[in-house]
């Protein structure tokens, strides 16, 4: 697991990439910043990800900004857990199928 990648949630919903980079900056040197958007309204999903050049950097960052107060909001710092794969293609909803001669009958 990469410990120089954290994960911030409860971000207020103003903040952009050059922000959170520089909300971070203090700590060390911030190799990405980025806030997630929503892919279709371009609108912030109120979480990103800060990846640092080094562990040390990334481990007071968490300790110091975890909880902090922004715009109204209590910030979540922590270390960011890999992306689990997700099955691709079928996901959800009605698959049809089954036997037709089992249908309840009105």
């Amino acid at each position: 697991m990469d410990k120089k990648k954290l994960y911030v949630g409860n971000l207020p919903w103003s903040i952009e990439d050059a922000g959170l980079k520089d909300l971070f900056a203090q700590y060390g040197e911030v190799v990405e910043a980025v806030v997630i958007k929503d892919r279709y309204s371009g609108r912030s999903k109120g979480f990103g990800f800060v990846t640092f050049a080094t562990e040390e950097a990334a481990a007071q960052a968490e300790a110091e900004m975890a909880g902090k107060d922004m715009e109204g909001r209590k910030i979540v710092v922590n270390v960011a857990k890999p992306r689990e794969e997700r099955p691709r293609g079928g996901g959800g909803g009605y698959r049809g199928g089954g036997d037709r001669d089992n249908r309840r009958p009105y």
